[in-house]
């Protein structure tokens, strides 16, 4: 099963009998990714702590950058100039923008309304209005191979009338943004929004499936609802997109997060929680996180996961890293994010293998348990 556009192919090869766990083959104009697959995030057009070479050793084949934060500074004239997101980063490979909807609703004072959004810049004050046409414009600018059409995002808990106020004003810009965008090597996903209500949700994935976008994403999670709700947001929206189209759970997040929403048919994620995590010196291993400033790990020789083969694992130990955090060596936060960007892209692997072998739910029983006994 495939679909094509002049910006984006999606074939899927396999799906897991007994639950909806995918494998599929993502192409853009800057080449293929597997899925399912984890997009480490770089906010300002860079992965804290690492460089793209690090982050192409990694494994990664897709990476995501802000709209908001790269509109404000440098601009993205300056970045057009500089060849494109893709000629400025020095990335090679694939790269999504997000609409900068969900960092503009988080600001205090933004005032949102049928037009876009007012809100002053955090640096300097100034006073703008984003719309869906401006955020279109920026992106197109920007270069991505994957953009996101406005949405807006409401917080957790929210009462149904503002959840669905919310769901009919995103497939309005969803709308716009289409009659806007006109990059032809650019491909257009749109957001599925409606909360924790799951009559929302599905009429929100319904009424953007008429749209014919290429991919769509299920956005307004990891707001604070917990596992669960995630859970049932997923399976609620999830059956209502349509199979040969990618699907994307922005934001999200944690590996039992992630293995819990491929089960239930998610091709994609972000999340900035590998590189957070790695700077406060928390790192993830299969018996689940370890803290290497723990005065256990002074002494510690093994390697952070014995089981992992990226550069810091096959070269550095436990006790290493518990004393360039202890010394405040910026070396630490490098290769603990050298690590669980690696490791994401690890899970992912092992997740695509089960699903092609047809156990996928026995896969992710398996490393739910073996995190839980590490606890």
């Amino acid at each position: 099963m495939t679909t094509q556009t002049p910006s984006l192919s999606f074939s899927l090869e396999a799906t897991n009998t007994g639950c909806s766990a995918r494998a599929g083959r993502l192409r853009t104009p800057h080449g293929e990714t597997l899925t399912p697959v984890f997009m480490p995030v770089g906010t300002h057009g860079a992965l804290k702590a690492l460089t793209p070479r690090q982050v192409d050793e990694s494994g990664a084949t897709i990476v995501l950058a802000n709209t908001y934060h790269l509109a404000i500074r440098p601009g993205e004239a300056l970045v057009e100039k500089s060849g494109g997101l893709h000629g400025f980063m020095r990335w090679p490979h694939t790269i999504l923008t997000d609409s900068g909807g969900f960092q503009v609703f988080s600001l205090p004072g933004t005032k949102i309304d049928d037009d876009g959004v007012k809100f002053r810049y955090e640096k300097g004050g100034e006073a703008v209005t984003l719309t869906p046409e401006r955020s279109m414009e920026i992106q197109m600018t920007l270069g991505a191979d994957i953009i996101m059409a406005f949405d807006e995002c409401v917080p957790f808990p929210c009462e149904r009338s503002r959840a669905e106020r919310a769901m009919h004003r995103t497939l309005a810009w969803a709308k716009r943004c289409q009659a806007r965008h006109d990059k032809a090597d650019q491909a257009l996903f749109g957001i599925v929004q409606g909360s924790t209500y799951e009559d929302l949700r599905r009429q929100s994935a319904r009424d953007l499936v008429r749209l014919d976008f290429p991919g769509y994403a299920i956005g307004g999670v990891s707001v604070g609802e917990g596992l669960e709700l995630l859970k049932q947001v997923v399976s609620w929206a999830a059956p209502e997109l349509p199979e040969d189209r990618p699907r994307y759970l922005m934001g999200v997040g944690l590996p039992e997060d992630i293995l819990e929403s491929i089960e239930r048919g998610i091709d994609m994620f972000d999340c900035v929680i590998p590189t957070r995590y790695a700077r406060s010196a928390t790192l993830f291993t299969f018996r689940g996180r370890i803290r290497v400033t723990n005065r256990r790990y002074r002494r510690d020789l093994f390697p952070v996961e014995p089981n992992c083969s990226c550069y810091t694992c096959r070269e550095f130990t436990r006790a290493y890293l518990h004393h360039l955090f202890q010394s405040g060596e910026i070396l630490g936060q490098i290769l603990a994010s050298i690590h669980n960007v690696s490791f994401y892209q690890m899970i992912m692997q092992q997740a695509r293998e089960a699903i092609l072998e047809n156990r996928f739910p026995e896969h992710k029983a398996r490393f739910l348990e073996e995190q839980a006994r590490g606890r």
